[in-house]
């Protein structure tokens, strides 16, 4: 896009005109990152989810083992979303399985984050053998099938429950945050600040904990949310592959059973839509969330169509992320006769 330089004008208020476009200044909020669509509208669904999650037990309307004699029935007054071949209520089944979906997720993501953070931050400042050490250990955990890995310690366990599947996703989901982590530390750690903290003899600890695990972050919580994904989507695939236990309700659970009484032939597809579109809904809060700390370290993704600039005509045209627009020189006003032939000469 070209625009004529003497017909740019920057739109700042109670400042005037300006030839150089310019993010318009925006008040300065304690809760940035909250104060993002994205990252707010997360928020919500996920602490929605972890709502049900307390309380999803206590508000079934029914036990979700139950069996009655409304058997596949469409969604109803009573059963709000339909009914099983046995005829237990879906909505109590999602409500119950909650729990445990949100329970190996979390679990699992606070293990690996908390071992990512401790291998990679350490190996990355201390440097030397021990980085070598630990760089070798997050290399062997790096290349450990973790899904093949969690089939078989359930299918050996007896009465491996959640727990035990969190956990073995915990242990076997970290070193690919370490090595990021590493890699982050190594660039920090020669950084003026923490060099002056060097210098003036603080503690290793307190120079890690108050001048580069803040700088850390963004990248901590952004491991953090995608090991989550990685847990649920784990969980829910055990269940639905029937490797975990199917006396426990989850999501995964609940397709399992909808799956094997052929419900997509039979016609109910309420017995399977309502997990598939929580599942769906959680992934959607939580992406959302990733990309919300995505805008708020990057300033560039975070002053997107912030910037305008207004053309001669009165066009306002918004600065967008990837757009630079290229000012095309004035115009030179044409020469008089006289002047064409001095130039000739």
């Amino acid at each position: 896009m070209s625009i004529p330089t003497s017909s740019v004008e920057q739109v700042i208020p109670e400042q005037g005109a300006m030839a150089q476009p310019s993010v318009r200044p925006s008040r300065r909020r304690r809760l940035r990152f909250v104060s993002g669509g994205k990252a707010a509208t997360g928020l919500a669904v996920v602490a929605g989810y972890l709502l049900l999650a307390v309380i999803g037990p206590w508000i079934a309307p029914y036990d979700p083992d139950a069996r009655s004699a409304d058997l596949l029935q469409p969604p109803s007054a009573a059963h709000w979303f339909g009914t099983t071949h046995l005829g237990q209520d879906v909505f109590s089944q999602i409500l119950v399985g909650t729990r445990g979906v949100m329970l190996v997720g979390l679990t699992a993501g606070v293990i690996a984050t908390v071992l990512s953070v401790l291998v990679g931050v350490t190996a990355g400042y201390l440097g030397g053998l021990a980085d070598d050490g630990l760089s070798a250990l997050s290399n062997v955990f790096l290349v450990i099938p973790a899904l093949p890995l969690i089939i078989i310690v359930t299918s050996t366990v007896e009465g491996a429950g959640d727990l035990v599947v969190a956990l073995v996703i915990g242990l076997t989901s970290w070193a690919w945050g370490a090595r990021v982590l590493r890699a982050q530390t190594l660039s920090l750690r020669r950084r003026d600040y923490v060099e002056a903290a060097r210098a003036t003899g603080e503690h290793t600890w307190r120079i890690i904990g108050f001048e580069i695990l803040p700088n850390l972050t963004a990248i901590i919580a952004s491991g953090f949310v995608g090991t989550v994904i990685f847990a649920v989507m784990s969980e829910i695939t055990l269940a639905f592959i029937g490797i975990s236990s199917v006396s426990s309700w989850n999501w995964g659970t609940i397709l399992f059973w909808a799956q094997s009484q052929q419900a997509l032939a039979q016609g109910a597809w309420w017995w399977f839509v309502p997990a598939g579109l929580a599942i769906a809904l959680l992934g959607t809060a939580l992406a959302l969330i990733n990309f919300g700390i995505d805008e708020f370290v990057s300033p560039r993704l975070r002053s997107a169509g912030r910037s305008r600039i207004r053309t001669a005509d009165g066009r306002t045209v918004r600065m967008r992320v990837g757009f630079t627009p290229v000012l095309a020189p004035r115009p030179a006003s044409p020469a008089a006769p006289g002047q064409r032939k001095e130039a000739g000469r």
